[in-house]
């Protein structure tokens, strides 16, 4: 959360907080989690620090500690533990001084951080000149990123100096600092340096030789608990220490808290649990954890080679209900280990035996939307699939199907774990090509991991006595990869899964620097002879593309390649004159830049998307699909891309008061009748209604309401499990084109798409000009009544209706599962939105709006 709106509550009027960070102070400053902010009055700029709740959400969760003034003397130095020893991608360690103070902090790894000490830096230029932030003393310097010109020879990283590793870099947060070049100034890449890594690429098997290292893999579902046990019969499983763990974990805390705020006490308890039971004949340092929720990753190197390690980067992808919640998903660590890159993922996929397809789905997302920024900028961010290694693990829920439980239990109990395999769902969808195509599973020699009792070695003994499953798994991808073990942990009982290892033995490319400098040379010279050659040129397969029925939040893709000429090339999509992007919104090119070697060739794929942004003015015609793509080349000519499309038109992303005057399917009307009730304003003089009354609802929404009040009353994780996208296309259509009088689809793929509507209204609910005073109105019930009264008679109707509805629903709580609290939750943030141009709402507005939405879930008065 942007803990700079807590901040800025707590100000003086005419104060502004600027940007703000979490940190760590050290032991020594009496220390733990501090705010800090840089702060702005009429005295000038300071750093403000500030001890806070954990949860800092209001004013009050602040209290001002100590302000430090940017002036003469100020100083910000990043602290360099013993050595020079720094690995991409760890926290960051500041010594922020004065004339009178000082005090050390540990920041957070990522660009918030790198923003916090950027803008640091520029406002002590603007006090007291260009010295910058410094680094044990002295002005940063960029040596990673240097550029290759034909008068340095010298090949880059290939004289690092031999560093003792310390006890003190070991089995810390803060022992490896963030590379200081990428934290602390901007890298500069160019065309050459891009075409030198690019041919060194190409040539990397002249320069390396494999040598073997041991990964350890682990995962484990805590179901919400504690370390109340030590995880060594876990982590300490084999005789020789481990060269890198990569450990998972699942439901690391099963609170509402840790849900909608993301924020948990578990994590720290965790990764003390883990750090204490790593092997103990080795030192290890932590590279990098990273947390959705409550799916955690964390990544060690033994200590002695983290000089190894590069170009660290973290990412999280929810799947959760309308694919972004985080109680379902993955988070991954990518990295590059001597020459060989790895991506570690560790996801949570959908629960229940049934559905196996919205796990297949889940992977696909995961693996889709899981991108990764490069350090050169000119270069498109790379997938999961973009790695030499992959390594996956987690809770990925597939069950054993076509079997009962006395069944399994009595091929568990004979040990027939190759019989028990064949009705294992994810060695079927892998058999199929329907999930994880390409991925390598050991053979598995341990009984089932899920569902015991907690405490003890039983199966489940609950009233739904679930059948034993394969729940918990590690995949690998890739060459080089060898498993030594594979195995689960029977004598850890706080959960009701078993945690899962997995040791490999895998080759990792290595460079001789010998070699490596020969290669490098030979490039340079070979670069030299290229300088005065003629502009770079390039030919398309295809330069105009047609979108056919093109429908709302389904994909669509065309594909055409780029060869190159004789001359290397960098390509870019540029934005035409007076517009800000490259592209009309609905319309992406992936990748939108690169380059190209002499007689490269590479794909580019065209997709077009409407989702709630664009769907209204294209519903209305206001907007077509049609677009014109320029194609940029570096020292040469642009090329001129022709982009086309019909777009049927949907419900959703219509006003609600233009669906209540829609008696007719929205496909079936003609292009002119959608345009003027788009376009009819929201509230009419009398004389300007149309001489048809509107319904009082849209008949949309009634259909998805009455098939979940009719079928899905007591449907458990009702609005919090998402459903397949498939069966959203179904719904979409049937609503579109009143094909059916019932709808298509899963009880939770129907109330996903009831979600969906809501979030795709141009206007919401609770109309966004009364977003303030619903916020003033949260706990005084009689305002907020009056408050809907106020509404437009389409909006108050549609508002009574779900109220009325989700009322039905608490009902049923002991069944569906569903509380006040999650309701709240859920419709709040789609039911009462801000005004256009209104900053993203913080975590107190969430909270107000969620409390707006509380006080009617708990009331039946008629409003007035």
């Amino acid at each position: 959360m942007d803990q700079s709106v807590v901040i800025q509550e707590s100000l003086a009027e005419g104060a502004t907080c600027r940007i703000a960070v979490q940190g760590l102070l050290s032991a020594g400053e009496a220390g733990g989690s501090r705010l800090l902010g840089l702060v702005e009055t009429r005295r000038g700029l300071a750093i403000h620090i500030y001890t806070h709740r954990r949860m800092a959400i209001e004013a009050e969760d602040v209290c001002l500690e100590k302000v430090i003034p940017i002036t003469e003397g100020f100083a910000v130095e990043e602290v360099v533990i013993d050595t020079d020893l720094h690995v991409l991608g760890c926290d960051v360690t500041v010594l922020i001084s004065s004339e009178d103070d000082e005090f050390t902090v540990q920041l957070p790894f990522g660009s918030h951080t790198r923003a916090f000490l950027r803008e640091i830096n520029r406002c002590r230029e603007e006090v007291v000149g260009s010295e910058g932030v410094k680094q044990n003393g002295k002005k940063p310097v960029v040596t990673q990123n240097r550029s290759y010109d034909s008068t340095d020879r010298s090949a880059p990283g290939q004289n690092k100096p031999k560093l003792e590793v310390t006890t003190e870099m070991v089995r810390s947060s803060s022992v490896m600092v963030s590379d200081k070049a990428s934290i602390l100034s901007e890298p500069k890449f160019g065309l050459r340096d891009t075409i030198v890594k690019s041919q060194l690429l190409q040539q990397e098997d002249s320069y390396t030789y494999i040598q073997n290292f041991r990964f350890f893999v682990g995962t484990y579902n805590v179901n919400g608990q504690s370390p109340k046990e030590s995880l060594q019969p876990w982590l300490r499983c084999d005789a020789e220490p481990p060269d890198i763990y990569c450990v998972g974990f699942q439901e690391l805390d099963l609170s509402k808290e840790a849900f909608f705020f993301n924020d948990t006490p578990k994590e720290e308890e965790w990764f003390k649990a883990v750090t204490d039971s790593l092997h103990p004949d080795a030192k290890y340092a932590k590279v990098k954890l990273v947390r959705l929720v409550g799916i955690m990753l964390l990544l060690y190197v033994k200590a002695e080679l983290a000089l190894n390690i590069a170009e660290v980067e973290a990412e999280t992808v929810g799947t959760g209900i309308m694919g972004r919640m985080g109680n379902k998903g993955g988070v991954a660590i990518r990295f590059k280990f001597h020459n060989t890159s790895v991506c570690i993922v560790n996801s949570h996929l959908a629960a229940h035996m049934e559905e196996y397809e919205r796990r297949n789905q889940d992977f696909k997302d995961i693996c889709s939307r899981m991108q990764f920024c490069q350090s050169d900028p000119d270069l498109p961010p790379l997938t999961i699939g973009k790695h030499d290694v992959i390594l996956w693990l987690g809770d990925l829920n597939y069950r054993l199907e076509d079997l009962d439980v006395a069944q399994v239990k009595q091929l568990v109990d004979e040990k027939a774990f190759l019989e028990l395999c064949r009705y294992d769902q994810l060695k079927r969808q892998m058999d199929a090509n329907a999930a994880f195509e390409g991925f390598t599973e050991g053979e598995i020699s341990f009984q089932p991991t899920y569902k015991y009792d907690a405490g003890c070695d039983d199966w489940d003994t609950s009233e739904k006595c679930r059948i034993p499953a394969w729940c918990d798994r590690i995949l690998w991808k890739g060459q080089n990869v060898t498993q030594l073990s594979y195995r689960s942990h029977m004598a850890l009982k706080i959960s009701d899964h078993k945690p899962v290892s997995s040791m490999f033995e895998i080759g990792v490319k290595v460079v001789d620097k010998e070699l490596y400098r020969k290669a490098f040379e030979e490039i340079v010279r070979s670069l030299d002879k290229l300088e005065n050659a003629n502009i770079p040129s390039v030919t398309l397969s295809q330069r105009e593309f047609h979108f056919e029925d093109v429908k709302y939040m389904q994909l669509q893709v065309e594909r055409f390649t780029i060869r190159n000429g004789q001359v290397p090339c960098q390509f870019e999509f540029i934005s035409k004159p007076d517009e800000e992007s490259y592209c009309k919104e609905w319309l992406i090119a992936n990748p939108s830049k690169g380059f190209l070697l002499s007689d490269a060739e590479i794909t580019i794929e065209l997709e077009v998307f409407v989702n709630k942004s664009t769907a209204t003015h294209l519903n209305s015609g206001e907007e077509k699909l049609e677009d014109i793509l320029v194609l940029h080349l570096n020292r040469g000519k642009d090329y001129f891309l022709s982009v086309t499309g019909n777009y049927l038109p949907s419900c959703f992303g219509s006003p609600i008061h233009t669906l209540c005057h829609m008696r007719e399917p929205i496909q079936d009307m003609s292009a002119e009748s959608i345009w003027k009730l788009t376009l009819m304003p929201l509230e009419m003089s009398d004389d300007a209604v149309p001489a048809e009354k509107p319904m009082e609802i849209p008949k949309e929404l009634w259909m998805m309401v009455d098939h979940l009040y009719r079928n899905a009353s007591q449907q458990e994780d009702l609005f919090q499990q998402p459903g397949l996208r498939s069966e959203f296309e179904q719904i979409r259509d049937c609503l579109d084109k009143g094909m059916h009088d019932t709808l298509l689809g899963s009880n939770h793929s129907v109330a996903e798409a009831l979600l969906l509507f809501l979030e795709s209204l141009p206007e919401p609910v609770i109309c966004s000009r009364f977003y303030s005073s619903c916020l003033e109105s949260a706990n005084n019930y009689t305002q907020s009544c009056q408050i809907i009264s106020n509404l437009p008679v389409c909006h108050k109707n549609v508002f009574d209706y779900l109220m009325a509805f989700l009322r039905e629903l608490l009902k049923n709580s002991g069944k569906n599962h569903l509380d006040v609290n999650i309701l709240a939750s859920i419709f709040g943030g789609l039911l009462l939105r801000p005004p256009p141009g209104h900053p993203p709402p913080d975590i107190t507005e969430k909270s107000k709006a969620q409390q707006f939405i509380h006080q009617f879930l708990l009331r039946e008065d008629n409003l007035p």
